[in-house]
């Protein structure tokens, strides 16, 4: 059970967990689902999560959006026209698909994108493409892997978030504590 990320979320005065789980994130759905202080709000589609955000926040809320980096590829549209936008401080845990298979591939994040590497069998190209994706929509971002400490790094996305009035997202490609 990820106890310290539900701590971090509860400490730093998140209200609501917004998005579609995974396998990363879904022990954080189910800690969410029965705490009294946190509401969770499911989407069918990650692009869902954004719009929802916003209109949470404008109510006065204080909401975290939790997806893979798959529905980040797929909600380009909501997080630019609405969150971005509307200057929402939206902090934004991102689960990181492929990062695993891209490192055991002796691959790095910022590898050029070239066909070869794009076609790999053995490369998930959802990692490729996050981090470009992010810089690219102008959301500041850090990824935290290996022995980074995933609550730590969310205080700080949500920190930051807050302090900028906008999007700020936290990969994940680890187990959250």
């Amino acid at each position: 059970m990820p106890e310290l990320t539900l701590r971090t979320l509860i400490g730093d005065g998140v209200t609501h967990v917004v998005g579609l789980p995974d396998s990363i994130s879904g022990p954080l759905f189910d800690a969410v689902s029965s705490h009294p202080a946190l509401r969770l709000v499911t989407v069918a589609r990650e692009g869902e999560a954004f719009a929802i955000a916003s209109g949470l926040w404008i109510g006065g809320a204080r909401p975290l959006v939790v997806i893979q980096n798959t529905g980040l590829l797929e909600s380009g549209d909501s997080l630019r026209g609405t969150a971005q936008r509307m200057a929402v401080p939206l902090p934004v845990l991102i689960t990181g698909r492929g990062y695993q298979k891209m490192h055991a591939a002796g691959i790095q994040p910022d590898e050029a994108r070239t066909l070869d590497l794009l076609t790999r069998p053995d490369v998930d190209t959802t990692a490729l493409f996050t981090e470009p994706t992010l810089d690219a929509w102008g959301v500041p971002f850090k990824r935290c892997e290996g022995d980074d400490d995933p609550a730590a790094d969310l205080h700080s996305a949500i920190e930051q978030a807050r302090a900028q009035e906008r999007p700020v997202a936290l990969v994940v490609s680890r187990p959250l504590n």
